[in-house]
């Protein structure tokens, strides 16, 4: 009787898993390259911040495109930009007639990027974007 139960529970294989895996360990590195430049720079939100931000990026795509089969895998995408659009604000102060954290959250959404890319397996891109975004930090450092 238990046999003609279909439970799903092994949908991929193991090999399948892991490169699912390496897709966040490559997010996480991305993420890690932009949080690096941050910290350094003395902000708060720094490696271990954009490491999260990027690989939950990364899982929210797969989960996108391999947990929701017959749906459109862009509609997480879209949910994801909003979502750290929100998490960046937060990062945001207004201190007066100026405004501060205006990178940071740059940087935040730019990770939750690098993460979704590498989440579809756009390795080289994912982590070409995080040496650049961590470049363009580092070359004009301002707030």
């Amino acid at each position: 009787m238990a046999a003609d139960v279909d439970l799903d529970v092994l949908r991929f294989s193991r090999g399948e898993e892991l490169t699912m895996l390496a897709r966040i360990g490559i997010a996480a590195l991305g993420g890690a390259v932009i949080g690096f430049e941050r910290r350094q720079a003395g902000k708060n939100a720094g490696m271990r911040t954009l490491m999260l931000v990027s690989m939950g990026a990364a899982l929210f795509t797969l989960v996108s495109i391999f947990g929701f089969t017959g749906h459109d895998p862009s509609r997480v995408a879209s949910g994801v930009v909003a979502g750290v659009g929100f998490l960046g604000a937060g990062a945001i102060l207004r201190d007066g007639t100026s405004v501060r954290g205006l990178t940071t959250a740059a940087s935040v959404w730019v990770a939750a990027a690098v993460g979704a890319a590498a989440g579809t397996g756009l390795y080289i891109v994912a982590f070409g974007t995080a040496l650049l975004a961590a470049l363009v930090m580092w070359l004009w450092p301002h707030d």
